[in-house]
């Protein structure tokens, strides 16, 4: 059975990140977040992509697996189950199937692929929701990574 493993980067630092994906085993990082921009540093598409790259990990973004506007302020605001309806019905879409399937050539292809998005907990985040989706197409096992800061 293949592993997918998420993440989170909310509370990270780049160094916790890179070390929590590089302990991992992780060999290509799949950006699901719908716009891949961040107010944290190196966590921008084109800074992470480089940062990536600088640890040997590949990047690719699958925007199509975002979850829209409306699930994200619901998110923002702690309506979690909000966000997850939301997400569920984009999820329906064309496009998201699209990506969906092109997500599980990745996985077929990668040593080991892992799903990235801003949100910490796993639970309260969409990545759960497509780790699921993504285990309805071919046998996954499903590890949750957590960066960890020296306080």
């Amino acid at each position: 059975m293949t592993s997918v493993a998420t993440i989170g980067y909310q509370a990270a630092t780049v160094e916790s990140f890179l070390t929590a994906l590089r302990d991992g085993g992780v060999s290509l990082v799949a950006d699901i977040r719908a716009v891949a921009s961040s107010r944290r540093p190196g966590f921008a598409k084109s800074r992470l992509a480089g940062n990536l790259a600088g640890a040997g990990i590949g990047y690719a973004h699958l925007r199509a697996l975002g979850t829209p506007a409306e699930g994200r302020a619901a998110a923002r605001a702690g309506k979690h189950a909000r966000m997850r309806e939301v997400f569920r019905a984009h999820l329906a879409t064309p496009a998201a199937q699209e990506e969906l399937h092109a997500l599980a050539a990745l996985v077929r292809q990668e040593p080991r692929v892992c799903l990235l998005c801003f949100e910490a907990d796993p639970e309260h985040c969409h990545r759960s929701l497509v780790a699921a989706a993504l285990g309805q197409l071919l046998p996954i096992n499903v590890v949750h990574l957590h960066p960890v800061d020296a306080e």
